[in-house]
C-alpha cells in the first residue's frame, strides 16, 4: 500500500552509527572525567561557567518560551479580574 512503511527501524530508534558514536564518546568522557574536572577547576570562574553552561545543554532539555495572546475585547470584567488576580498571586509566590 502506498505510504505504509514495510521495513526498517522503528520510528524514534536511533540508527546504529549514532548509537555506536554516542557509546564511544561516553566511554572517552568516563575515562577522562577526573582530568576534565581538574581542568575545569583550573579555569577562571567565568570560563568555567561558560563550559558548564554548554555541557548542561546535553543533559537537560531546553525549555521553550511560550506566549499567550488574549483578546481582552472578548472577555467579561469578571474574567479580566480573574486573570489579574492570577497574575498577582503568581508574582507573590516567586518573591
Amino acid at each position: 500500500m502506498k505510504g505504509q512503511k514495510t521495513g526498517g527501524r522503528v520510528q524514534g530508534t536511533p540508527n546504529r552509527n549514532t548509537a555506536d558514536l554516542r557509546a564511544k564518546i561516553n566511554t572517552i568522557v568516563e575515562k577522562q572525567i577526573d582530568c576534565i574536572e581538574k581542568d575545569l577547576k583550573a579555569l577562571e570562574p567565568k570560563e568555567r561557567l561558560q563550559i558548564v553552561e554548554k555541557l548542561i545543554s546535553y543533559c537537560v532539555p531546553k525549555l521553550q518560551a511560550q506566549s499567550i495572546e488574549i483578546d481582552l475585547n472578548n472577555l467579561s470584567e469578571t474574567q479580566i479580574d480573574q486573570i489579574i488576580n492570577s497574575i498577582n498571586i503568581n508574582d507573590n509566590e516567586t518573591e
